[in-house]
């Protein structure tokens, strides 16, 4: 999971849980609140009919009778108006909670008394309302700040993911472009990328440290190689003149003949080795060129005009199926060394009468050329360890176990993937993704 996913996440749960309590706390006092809300109504009712009261509204009202009752059709609200003795004193408002019956219903009101002068006379107010239009309010509330809820978390997400993206973004240029983007020590960019970050500074400084040491040890390298080539390579060759040139001497004894041979095959077994090793180090090193147009089609059909004579030999059936004549750009003689060392296990490691299969298709916008046999395949602990040099899946047959970490050096240089599928007695498949 990347940083940023974690980050916003963090804080995702983080407001999600202040929000929750939140949530919760005000909930708790929603009653209050609907309370305060409705008994404020009440009041802003009362207001309006003291300030709006005349004397002829108060005749009309009471009708030269002692109160006034009136409520509205659903019984939801009502207002009393009553004449009172006149020896009272000044009263404020007071609300509470009661039960009243109208017309035979019997219902809970919320109700506003307030006792009030006027013109000398002395009246008391009652407004009261059901306390079903409390849990109206509650309802209000509640969605309303459903809403708010939500809206403030979507916009922190938003806001959280997009300044950790910000915030972020140098970070993963310094992965990208100083590690992820490098193939060759010797071309690294140095230049730091830019940000404010102190953390992120001393990130990029690190890994362009740690470059410079890895590019001295990269030219190194190759130096060594070069030595290597020079100072191995060429005493093997003095010693397997001289001992041609031993052969080639009258009246060898026989014995003294068998010696030299088994020097000479030997010299040959570490030339291969040494030269198989190089190319390894020269590939890795990316000391070789890719600017050739190849043509798989063309390198398949040349290496089986090398190697048909040991596919006869076998008596290996033989089928190179393509749909199509893929051409790329890389190095044709590594990509010859590629396939025919995939096809040259094929053949060593096959069954007399097996046979030997390639085919090609193309799937999400990448050709792929997979090379079949049915040969004694490999366990899963083989397939897992295939590339890795000196490994060996048949230790029976010659060979230095060298062939397929050569593949896999030359694949990784032009950025073709290799797949290995295989079970035991039956075969193997290897693609290649291009």
């Amino acid at each position: 999971m990347k940083l940023q996913v974690k980050f916003s996440l963090y804080n995702a749960i983080t407001k999600i849980a202040i929000i929750l309590v939140l949530g919760a706390i005000i909930l708790f006092s929603l009653d209050r609140l609907a309370y305060n809300q409705f008994d404020n109504r009440l009041i802003k009712k009362k207001n309006k009919i003291i300030k709006h009261l005349n004397d002829d509204e108060i005749d009309s009202l009471l009708n030269k009778q002692q109160s006034f009752t009136d409520y509205n059709i659903l019984k939801e609200e009502f207002i009393v108006l009553t004449d009172i003795p006149d020896n009272q004193k000044d009263s404020t408002a007071k609300v509470f909670t009661e039960k009243r019956e109208i017309e035979g219903d019997i219902e809970v009101y919320r109700i506003l008394n307030y006792k009030f002068s006027y013109h000398t006379n002395w009246y008391n107010l009652e407004i009261g309302e059901t306390m079903t239009a409390l849990q109206s309010i509650k309802n209000s509330i509640r969605f309303y700040m459903l809403i708010v809820l939500v809206a403030a978390l979507l916009i922190t997400l938003v806001t959280d993911f997009t300044f950790s993206n910000f915030l972020l973004k140098p970070f993963y240029l310094i992965i990208d472009k100083k590690i992820n983007l490098v193939d060759d020590p010797s071309h690294y960019n140095y230049q730091n990328i830019p940000t404010t970050t102190n953390d992120f500074k001393i990130l990029d400084n690190s890994i362009n440290s740690l470059m410079r040491k890895i590019n001295t040890l990269f030219a190194l390298e190759k130096q060594f190689i070069a030595n290597v080539s020079h100072e191995l390579l060429t005493p093997i060759s003095i010693l397997s003149t001289r001992f041609e040139n031993m052969l080639n001497t009258p009246g060898i004894p026989v014995e003294h003949e068998n010696k030299i041979y088994a020097s000479l095959k030997t010299l040959n077994r570490l030339k291969v080795i040494i030269n198989s090793l190089l190319l390894i180090s020269k590939v890795e090193n990316n000391q070789y060129l890719k600017t050739e147009e190849i043509s798989l089609k063309r390198e398949i059909d040349d290496i089986y005009e090398d190697l048909e004579d040991r596919i006869v030999d076998k008596n290996i059936s033989y089928s190179a199926n393509l749909s199509k004549d893929f051409h790329f750009t890389g190095n044709k003689a590594l990509i010859h060394t590629l396939l025919i060392n995939i096809i040259n296990n094929a053949i060593k490691y096959n069954v007399v009468g097996g046979s030997i299969t390639i085919t090609d298709k193309t799937e999400a916008e990448k050709y792929i050329l997979s090379i079949s046999d049915t040969g004694s395949g490999m366990s899963m602990a083989l397939v897992e360890n295939a590339f890795d040099r000196f490994k060996r899946g048949n230790t029976e047959e010659n060979g230095f176990g060298l062939g397929l970490a050569i593949v896999q050096s030359i694949a990784r240089f032009h950025k073709i993937e290799v797949d290995i599928k295989s079970e035991e007695h039956k075969g193997t498949t290897i693609s290649l993704f291009f």
